[in-house]
């Protein structure tokens, strides 16, 4: 690769990922990747390396760091971009196995957990920001990088440009939202264009941690316990869709999924079907269908209370 004689390793890995139009974060990440390999290995250059070494160092990645088998599968893709992409040696990497990743279920909020922690929040950004993630399904990028002419609350839908793998895609937006973004459009002084939602500058959108950040103390003051992100805000959203007998299909195009597969891990945390399902006890006590239904819900509401 004359390239890496020219510009050296890793802006030359830069270089070719910014041809192949990969995002920012993307390209961030796999030179991160790329930087922890070529380190391990020092002094010799990753041109010398055997599948052998790069076996022992995905090993070593899973059994003395921990890490998760996602982030290994992400040391692979920028491996293989190096080999295969780069070094025109697929030999070296072809033949390795991924980690098979773990098959764990998102943590989601019940209704009333909404409820709550949109209420625990005062200042009028910060709650619009929330209860916008929640009601449109959107990712933090997207949200902090949401414009004001983004924005149709004629037709209900938000438009998301250039989202996750560079696509386009249309959102809801509901109108019991539009009242509270209109106050806070007016209160802000935003204009008919620019980020919705911005820094200190209006040059530059509101930093994704900030918002973050806004979330962790609104958990704390309505008394949630539950591992919650605002990519949890985005579970719920479609969890409480297919709740509500939304077809899975739309969920997909509304959270901008391309497989639908994606997509059914909601459908193992919905309560649509759970809920009807009568535990034994219930019938070794000898209630009824309806009996014991209601006593979950009265259930339920007693300890949201207790919370409180």
């Amino acid at each position: 690769m004359e390239a890496e004689n020219k510009y050296g390793f890793f802006e030359t890995v830069r270089r070719e990922l910014r041809l192949r139009n990969y995002s920012y974060k993307t390209i961030k990440a796999y030179v991160s990747c790329l930087r922890s390999f070529v380190n391990y290995f020092q002094p010799r250059h990753p041109r010398d390396l055997t599948e052998h070494d790069i076996r022992d160092y995905l090993l070593y990645l899973l059994t003395e760091k921990n890490h998760a088998a996602g982030t290994v599968n992400q040391v692979f893709n920028a491996l293989r971009l190096l080999y295969v992409d780069l070094y025109k040696k697929p030999m070296v990497i072809e033949s390795l196995p991924r980690p098979q990743k773990e098959k764990q279920l998102p943590d989601v909020l019940n209704e009333d957990e909404v409820r709550r922690l949109f209420a625990s929040v005062t200042n009028l950004k910060h709650r619009t920001m929330l209860m916008l993630t929640y009601a449109s399904g959107l990712r933090v990028s997207e949200l902090v990088r949401l414009r004001v002419e983004d924005i149709d609350g004629e037709r209900g839908v938000i438009h998301i440009r250039k989202a996750k793998g560079k696509r386009d895609r249309f959102s809801i937006f509901p109108a019991s939202l539009r009242p509270q973004l209109l106050a806070y459009w007016k209160v802000s002084k935003l204009g008919m264009s620019g980020w919705l939602f911005p820094g200190q500058s209006h040059d530059h959108h509101l930093a994704e941690r900030s918002i973050q950040a806004v979330l962790e103390r609104a958990l704390k003051q309505a008394g949630i316990s539950k591992p919650v992100s605002m990519h949890t805000l985005r579970h719920t959203f479609a969890t409480h869709l297919l709740e509500q007998g939304t077809d899975l299909r739309y969920i997909q195009e509304l959270l901008g999924h391309q497989s639908v597969r994606t997509t059914e891990i909601y459908t193992h945390v919905s309560n649509r079907v759970l809920g009807k399902i009568i535990s034994p006890l219930d019938f070794l006590s000898g209630k009824n269908e309806h009996e014991a239904t209601s006593e979950r819900r009265k259930l339920l509401t007693s300890v949201h209370k207790d919370k409180e």
